[in-house]
Parts: C-alpha cells; structure tokens; sequence
C-alpha cells in the first residue's frame, strides 16, 4: 500500500468523513444558541460519492476511516453506506461517533455491517444536566445505547466527555468509577471555542484537562496504559483492577499536532487538512462539474480525488492556532464538520 507523508514528515493514515450536518441535539459548547442553518441537501456529498472518494483515499494510503455528523444515524442508508466501506480492500478500520440517541436500536446492525467501534459523546450522568447540555436530549437512551454498543462488540467503546467548568466539573468521579465496572475508555476533552459566538461561554467555562488529571492522580492510584491501536491523541491512564481506561485529550492546553495523522471530508464535499484552519480543497464541485461533461470517465474522476486529496495533505499546517485568540479567521461550526 502507499504512504501519504505531509510536509512535516507526519504519515496520513485516518480520513474523519462527515456524512450529515444534521444533529438531533444542540449541545451548547458545539451549536451557539442562534437561528441555524443547515446545507442544503443536494450540497451534501451522495454516498455513492463518498464510497469513490474513500476506494481512492485508501488506494494512496489511507487505511482508517471515522464516520461523524452532525449526528450520523440521522441520515437514512447509513447502514449500507457501512457496509459498501467494508468491502473496500485495504480499508482496515470503519469507525463511529454519536450521540447515542439512535445507538441501541442500531448497535446489532451496524456491527453487522462491519463498523469495528464507536465513540459516543456523554457530557453528563445526570438526567437534567445532560437535557440542559444537549438542550433536550435523552440520558436514558445514550446509557442503553452504550451498553447495546458493549453488548456487541463494538470495541473499545470510547466516551468522549467535554468538560466544562461549573456545568459537569463535578461529575468527573462519577465518570470515572464507570471504568470499574465497564469496558470503557472515559475521554475527558477541553472545550474548544470553535465559534467565535462560543468565546464567552469559552472563556468562563475553559478547564485545562491536564490539571483534571493531576487532581485524579491525588485521588486514586492511577497508572499509565499503552492501549493498542485506535487510541488517537488521548494519554490513557487505568485504576488497578479496573475494566476501562480513563483518556486525557489536551487540545488546547498541550495540543498533540506534531502526531496528527487525519484529513477530513466535510459533508458538503470539502477536504481539510486541518480541524482548526479554514484551508479546505473543494472536491465535491470539481467533480460535478465533470459529471456535465462528456469526459466523465472513471479513470479522470480517480485522478481528480487524487490530486485533490494529494493537495489537501501538502497544505497540512504543522499546528492549529486556536490558542492564539487574534487570529480571526479560526471560526467554523463543528456540527458541519464533524467531531
């Protein structure tokens, strides 16, 4: 198989596909408070689309993909659209991350149809905190989802937990005494001000992960893991006698660029070498444009993604700049994006 090597010696590896800017929930650290605006939907990528772009990433040296939203099991098909990736050649790892809402009544078929794990997004273990956070969700749902998920196999369940001061600092045990009961890899994550509409909550709600870990460090005899393959930018640490692993993913505070190995394709069809930069190369258009034409061949449409995703790994900064509050071109909805 091929490498795709950036700029700075960093293999790309992982391609993050977003398959929908829809969500079922408005969490208020990813969705500001404001009239929302979704792309419409013949400017979301077909699947037919995806599954083109994916054979051909693969092809250059891509061998893991995550598929997000939005919310990615509020879009009709996306069981098949799994099971088309699982038979791509070369395609060693199909991932998930969710909400949970529409996990248990899924978790048997996506199994099925090859998704290898998931990540699901769990901000608080209160019922009317969590509805607060989501601004309407279900507790109850996300918990027999996650469980559902265990229950077939769909491995390491990950829970990604965005920590906010003042709103969930205070269920961090309760957080972690989840991973003496269950297999799961509990990631405390640093809120991210993705908006500029979201610096103020950002700014009173900032909690630096590292110094959550420290305080966990006094409280329980916690001992670094080196858990295998997957574990992206998380430090993971374990409880003796523990089923779980607890993560640590410092974004902002101590940011792990100097490993990223992932692009990303937006839904709307856009490649972007960075989360944290607006540089995006557009690929959905370029191919359209060819479908007008009487050159429409499969072998110029390979060479177009190519080229386009070849492009994309060139233009890879070697760090975000979302620390640095000045530069006022970093703003982007994560919900469009995907997480």
């Amino acid at each position: 198989m091929n490498q795709l090597i950036d700029n700075f010696n960093r293999e790309i590896t992982y391609l993050r596909i977003s398959v929908t800017d829809r969500c079922n929930y408005r969490c208020i650290y990813c969705c500001p408070e404001k009239p929302f605006e979704f792309i419409p939907h013949p400017d979301i990528l077909r699947y037919e689309e995806m599954v083109e772009i994916i054979e051909e990433a693969v092809e250059l040296g891509i061998s893991k993909v995550r598929i997000t939203g939005g919310e990615p099991l509020v879009r009709k098909g996306i069981i098949d659209f799994i099971s088309q990736l699982n038979h791509i050649k070369n395609l060693k790892d199909i991932s998930l991350t969710t909400n949970g809402f529409f996990l248990k009544e899924n978790a048997s078929k996506l199994k099925s149809a090859g998704l290898n794990r998931v990540n699901i997004s769990l901000d608080s273990l209160q019922e009317e905190k969590y509805k607060s956070i989501t601004r309407g969700g279900s507790l109850k749902k996300v918990l027999s989802g996650m469980h559902a998920a265990i229950e077939e196999g769909l491995l390491p369940v990950k829970v990604n937990t965005v920590v906010l001061r003042g709103v969930n600092d205070d269920e961090i045990d309760d957080f972690v005494q989840l991973t003496l009961k269950y297999p799961l890899n509990i990631r405390f994550i640093e809120f991210m001000p993705t908006t500029d509409l979201l610096n103020k909550e950002y700014q009173k709600g900032f909690i630096s992960v590292m110094k959550i870990r420290d305080n966990l460090i006094k409280k329980y005899l916690l001992k670094p893991v080196n858990v295998i393959q997957n574990n992206g930018p998380a430090s993971y640490y374990q409880i003796d006698g523990s089923k779980g692993t607890i993560g640590f993913i410092t974004a902002l505070s101590q940011h792990f660029c100097g490993s990223c190995n992932r692009i990303r394709l937006t839904s709307d069809g856009k490649i972007r070498p960075c989360l944290f930069s607006n540089t995006e190369i557009d690929l959905k258009n370029e191919l359209r444009k060819l479908e007008k034409t009487t050159n429409n061949t499969p072998d110029l449409r390979k060479k177009i993604i190519r080229e386009k995703v070849i492009e994309a790994i060139r233009l890879k900064p070697a760090g975000h700049q979302l620390n640095n509050r000045e530069k006022k071109d970093i703003s982007f909805e994560m919900s469009k994006i995907g997480g």
